[in-house]
């Protein structure tokens, strides 16, 4: 096996430097496949690295709640049982989640705003005792008692609420995405309200779909410097076999030149075993997202 440092001693002779540089990001731009640690059963528990690993992904969306729950990350303690089980397993913690934001609303809760901030602080935690380790991306949802959609009062509450922090997430690195109902349009309307790049849009597939929009046209509109990261999602069907068309969908990402994360959730028909979907789900992305049967 060619190493990479022995690699680009050869490269030099037939290549610029500038041409190395592409050969070697190239690999790292491609779509990596993980998954919601609540959509396998683990929310916020640290078992999720362990059915992950079962089921052949590549990293892990974590969930973030509100503090003192089991596993709560701002725990020092707790974020070294993380480490340990990352490299135990091999998973990544590719991002946040923070579910708790549809039973407690950033928008009107008003422990909300703390919370994100914490996040981010714990991610900048992260970043000092382990770098290789830190994910950038902590979602923000807004579903359920959350939900901002048609509610313009409360989407100009959350630009407030969200300029509080913008700062503090672009000093650490910190990218803040939002996953709501929001047609493309309203999305944009949050983020130029705000006004900070670290404020983007956690696109989900079977959201927008289910809400009549057009996800192939979207995510192109929005572009990748406005994707932080992506769900790919069926609602009670494994994917390839919904309503979503994977291709196009890729087709369209790969325009707007989004190269990151396909975090599966969902997915799993009635009745289905969890773990065997999961690997069919994984498996119908690798084959459409990165061709490989």
């Amino acid at each position: 096996m060619i190493t990479r440092r022995k690699a680009i001693p050869t490269l030099i002779g037939s290549a610029t430097l500038a041409g190395i540089a592409d050969v070697i990001s190239a690999g790292a731009k491609d779509f990596q496949i993980g998954a919601c640690d609540w959509s396998i059963g683990q929310q916020q528990n640290i078992a999720a690295f362990d059915v992950a690993k079962r089921i052949g992904l590549e990293g892990l969306q974590v969930s973030f709640s509100d503090p003192g729950k089991p596993f709560d990350l701002r725990d020092q303690k707790v974020r070294e049982q993380y480490y340990r089980k990352i490299d135990e397993t091999g998973i990544q913690m590719a991002s946040l989640g923070m579910g708790i934001l549809n039973q407690k609303p950033l928008a009107t809760h008003p422990d909300a705003i703390n919370w994100v901030n914490d996040a981010i602080e714990t991610i900048a935690k992260i970043a000092k005792e382990e770098p290789d380790k830190k994910p950038s991306v902590c979602l923000l949802a807004f579903f359920g008692k959350g939900d901002i959609n048609g509610k313009p009062e409360l989407m100009e509450t959350v630009i407030q609420k969200l300029k509080t922090v913008s700062e503090k997430a672009e000093d650490n690195g910190v990218v803040l995405g939002i996953e709501s109902l929001l047609s493309v349009d309203d999305h944009l309307k949050v983020i130029d309200g705000v006004g900070s790049k670290n404020i983007q849009v956690y696109y989900d597939s079977a959201n927008s779909n289910k809400m009549g929009y057009n996800i192939y046209e979207e995510v192109v509109k929005l572009g990748a410097e406005r994707i932080c990261e992506v769900h790919c999602k069926e609602n009670k069907n494994w994917i390839g076999e919904g309503v979503v068309d994977f291709a196009k969908f890729r087709d369209s990402l790969n325009t707007a030149g989004y190269k990151g994360w396909l975090i599966i959730e969902g997915s799993t028909p009635d009745g289905a075993d969890l773990v065997k979907s999961y690997r069919k789900n994984m498996g119908e992305l690798d084959r459409i997202f990165r061709g490989r049967e």
